[in-house]
């Protein structure tokens, strides 16, 4: 059983987001699961998606009552609107491969990072410090038949001076309402052309 929701890295320059996110997920129409909220312990109402197999998970194994800590890829399709797309939920105290769903108390305090945790992998596009504010670019992967998916933006809250724009930077970031804030970020290296 793996003991991190979170995969490690595997390469250097790997972009990514992905993070998690604990509530209660609560879908917009009873028959039709895979739009909805999740209602967190703080008060948020996040908009979600669920994506591939969690969707069959839902409907077989989770009681949408109870708490999760779900895997989630987060979207901004709106300045400064969260967006999540559930890809999976975290159950330390199951079996690896999750048909069983049980407990309602998920011990967050398993995760080193806790929960609302997000880690963020890309290309600073845009920074203005004294806002407060950067724009992360991160690159997907071509799946399935698709041979070219296009680069999605999260905005973040926090201060990363002008200097690294066009930098990869490995970001950690914490989910407050409905902002993702900055805790701290590496510097992995410069993306910026050479003019020669």
């Amino acid at each position: 059983m793996r003991h991190h929701p979170i995969s490690p890295i595997t390469e250097r320059m790997q972009y990514r987001a992905i993070g998690i996110a604990r509530g209660r997920y609560m879908p917009t129409e009873k028959e039709e699961l895979t739009n909805g909220f999740i209602y967190t312990r703080d008060g948020a109402k996040i908009p979600s998606v669920t994506l591939g197999k969690l969707l069959n998970l839902i409907r077989n194994h989770i009681q949408l009552k109870k708490l999760y800590l779900w895997i989630v890829y987060p979207r901004c399709r709106e300045i400064s609107q969260l967006h999540l797309q559930m890809v999976g939920v975290w159950e330390p105290k199951t079996s690896k491969n999750l048909k069983l769903i049980e407990g309602t108390n998920v011990d967050a305090s398993m995760l080193p990072e806790q929960e609302n945790y997000f880690s963020v992998r890309g290309e600073l596009i845009y920074t203005e410090p004294k806002k407060n504010v950067l724009v992360i670019q991160i690159r997907q992967i071509p799946r399935g038949s698709k041979l070219f998916l296009p680069p999605f933006w999260l905005q973040v809250q926090g201060k990363v001076p002008t200097i690294l724009l066009n930098h990869f930077l490995a970001l950690d970031l914490r989910r407050q309402n409905q902002s993702l804030i900055l805790e701290r970020y590496v510097v992995i290296g410069s993306l910026a052309k050479s003019c020669l």
